[in-house]
């Protein structure tokens, strides 16, 4: 259900306003998330369905235009709650996708939730545990860029 406070309150602690996506990250994206509706797990799908959402409004850039401190393919990003809880890790495709050596997909709720968020970004979202507010505290991009003939 729409709450417009709580959507409102997260516009608030955005600094770009919206999502930002590089244009062949955007192409990506949408060719996971096309490919992902046969998921059955109701928590996947429900993060799918808001990524959706969100990608409505995002602002979609050159390569050259999209900023340092947004969080994108590759992005080694540090998060926290308010609760205490901290963590860093690297947002990848599925593919690479591998917990212990902290490397997260962009289709699982965490990296769904930061995708396009910029550093100092707070990031309300739904996980398999409940409803978490995050803040984005740091964003390194990684070297390694998406080659993107392997991936379409």
């Amino acid at each position: 259900m729409f709450n417009e406070e709580s959507f409102l309150d997260n516009l608030e602690k955005m600094k770009y306003g919206n999502l930002v996506i590089e244009k062949k990250e955007y192409v990506i994206l949408k060719r996971l998330i096309n490919l992902s509706t046969y998921y059955k797990d109701e928590t996947f799908r429900k993060t799918v369905k808001k990524l959706i959402g969100e990608l409505e409004t995002a602002w979609i850039v050159d390569n050259s235009e999209m900023p340092e401190d947004v969080v994108r393919f590759n992005s080694i990003i540090d998060i926290g709650s308010k609760g205490g809880w901290y963590k860093t890790f690297q947002l990848v495709l599925p593919t690479e996708s591998d917990i212990k050596k902290d490397k997260i997909s962009i289709l699982t709720p965490m990296g769904a939730a930061l995708i396009g968020y910029a550093k100092n970004d707070s990031v309300i979202w739904d996980f398999p545990k409940g409803t978490k507010e995050l803040t984005i505290k740091q964003v390194h991009q990684g070297k390694q860029h998406i080659n993107l003939d392997m991936v379409l």
